[in-house]
């Protein structure tokens, strides 16, 4: 199940599928479980059988010395029942556990490699909700709601047959209440498994809007939409407290039916424990016995049915990380496909044939581009907002795909996946990771050394300020730390880029944000970052393609022209007009 707006829900085909899959590949750990399991309920089920013998023995006048040894074994059983349910417990959270664990990372996986198209169209919260959310649920459901369940259903069982073993009309006579039982859950289950995946649904569409809204705050208060938006977040909340309380409308009535179970259940039983007792067919400590038994399963049931409120929670939320782990493959990262096979470029040129480009099956953006840039060239890529320039980019880093057409490196063409091995793309936009700035590089290259980092940092103008910081590379920057300023961000991502050091690097308009001021200082940071690369620069400050080999004039998807600054500058076409603008509201451009 999916939608437009929405990343896919598995249906409970595919789930049950893939649960079956992940508890066989765990076997031994899961068969230990129940083995443990059913001691534990065996062990549980002695003190009621062996509280029937006392009540006979007593009702027999035994001396003292006959009834010890019965309290022995009930006390020794009860010791030994809580230790092996203990430990069943413990093996069944850590089974579940780890599959969890597994589910998470593939689905955090997966999420990651999802085309940029696809996140921007889904949004962030649905996908937040997914690893948060939804994650959670699963995580009490492993360790909390499954060895219950199991526990319960073991103890039961045992029960059941304990009762049996004393007279079969008592077993049958328990047994009245389990058709009970299972029509109300064959009541409400299917009306509770909707409402669940809509409270979930609901749930992400809530953590969407939030999250939306928290990014775009600025926005929010420069167009006064506080009240409008707050209104938008109010009505998604109520719809979220609409459907959980309609839920536990729901379950209380789920609950009135299990009790109508137990009542009727116990009533049987008492009855024909009655019965039997003056027929003479059982002694009145087995007829009590059958009574505790049957009374002692009122708790276990009762969770193993009330933990389906919770397990159907942590079903909708498995098949919606299901959902996003058996998201298909792009089909052009198919080892099979040209380029997609082990072997690598020979060479560090890139090159752009024939891309073409539309946003979710839109118009084009990118009509037939060919860009061809040598090893070591330093190309820029010019032109009007809107004209594609940030979309060839993301294509030529492997952020986007072509709808047609190819990128190669080396001579070889090569799929996204394959080509992010080679190319490393640094945006206006740089996020600074909450953590330790030496951490934060380390991203970049995990084995790097503090030479290598201050090295780094020194080739692009950083070192001084970072060790200056209140604890030098130690300090924690990001969310909740040193707020670091928007140039100092774009240094911290040039040096990532030398840390990285791939072939081809990819600067989408990396100084914009920097302002007048600190745009010639992050100029020269990027010129030391992308030395000896080939590299492809989106230019928003037009100096940055004067000093480039070449320039590309990118306007409607088209190139226009192409050339070195001095010839397109005297062709006097498009790209000299964008010069003369860029002179007349910078004039000391010219000077430089």
């Amino acid at each position: 199940m999916t939608g437009p707006d929405r990343l896919p829900v598995a249906d409970a085909r595919r789930t049950w599928a893939w649960l079956r899959l992940e508890l066989r590949a765990r076997w031994i750990g899961g068969t230990l479980a129940a083995l443990v399991g059913v001691v534990g309920a065996a062990a549980s089920v002695v003190p009621a059988y062996a509280l029937g013998t006392l009540v006979d023995r007593v009702r027999e006048h035994a001396p003292v010395s006959a009834i010890v040894p019965i309290a022995v074994v009930i006390v020794a059983a009860a010791v030994a029942g809580g230790a092996a349910t203990g430990t069943a417990t413990y093996l069944i959270g850590r089974v579940c556990g780890h599959m969890l664990a597994d589910l998470r990372e593939r689905t955090v996986a997966r999420a990651l490699s999802l085309p940029v198209t696809t996140l921007e169209r889904v949004g962030k919260g649905d996908l937040l909700s997914r690893v948060s959310t939804d994650a959670a649920s699963i995580g009490k459901a492993a360790t909390s709601v499954v060895p219950t369940m199991i526990s319960a259903f073991l103890l039961g069982v045992l029960s059941i047959a304990a009762m049996a073993g004393m007279d079969w009309r008592l077993g049958l006579a328990g047994a009245v209440a389990v058709p009970l039982y299972v029509a109300a859950l064959r009541w409400y289950l299917p009306r509770a498994a909707p409402k669940y995946a809509a409270e979930r649904h609901a749930v992400a569409g809530n953590s969407q809007l939030l999250v939306e809204n928290m990014q775009g705050a600025r926005t929010v208060h420069a167009y006064r939409l506080e009240q409008r938006r707050l209104r938008d977040i109010g009505d998604a909340s109520h719809q979220v407290h609409d459907i959980s309380l309609s839920v536990f409308t729901l379950f209380t009535r789920f609950v009135g039916r299990v009790n109508r179970a137990e009542f009727f259940g116990l009533a049987a039983i008492l009855v024909v424990g009655f019965l039997l007792v003056r027929s003479g067919a059982v002694t009145v400590g087995q007829s009590a016995a059958a009574a505790v038994l049957f009374h002692r399963l009122f708790n276990p049931i009762g969770m193993l049915l009330f933990t389906f409120d919770e397990l159907q929670a942590a079903a909708a939320s498995l098949a919606r990380l299901v959902g996003v782990v058996d998201l298909a493959p792009d089909p052009g990262d198919d080892p099979d496909r040209p380029g997609g096979g082990a072997g690598g470029p020979a060479g560090a040129g890139l090159e752009l044939s024939g891309v073409r480009f539309g946003y979710d099956g839109g118009p084009e953006v990118l009509h037939g581009v060919s860009i061809s840039l040598p090893a070591g060239a330093r190309v820029a890529l010019v032109g009007s907002t809107g004209a594609g320039k940030s979309t060839l980019a993301a294509i030529a880093a492997g952020i986007l795909r072509p709808g047609s057409g190819t990128v190669s490196v080396g001579g070889v063409a090569l799929p996204p996946d394959r080509l992010r091995a080679h190319v490393a793309i640094i945006t206006q936009e740089v996020h600074v990771f909450a953590g330790p700035l030496i951490e934060d590089l380390r991203l970049a290259r995990q084995e790097a050394s503090p030479g290598e980092i201050a090295s780094a940092l020194s080739a692009v103008g950083a070192l001084d300020w970072a060790t200056a910081l209140p604890d030098g590379l130690d300090t924690v920057v990001g969310e909740g730390g040193h707020e670091l300023t928007t140039a100092q961000a774009q240094q911290l991502a040039l040096a990532r880029l030398i840390l990285v050091d791939p072939a081809i690097a990819i600067l989408d308009e990396a100084t914009a944000e920097a302002g007048s001021l600190g745009a010639r200082t992050l100029e020269e940071s990027a010129a030391a970052a992308t030395r000896g690369r080939t590299t492809l620069i989106v230019a928003h400050r037009l100096t940055q393609a004067a000093a480039a080999d070449r320039v590309v004039v990118l306007e409607h998807g088209r190139i226009a022209e192409q050339g070195r600054h001095e010839e397109l500058v005297a062709a006097g076409g498009r790209y000299a007009q964008l010069w003369r603008a860029w002179e007349a509201r910078t004039p000391t451009s010219s000077s430089r």
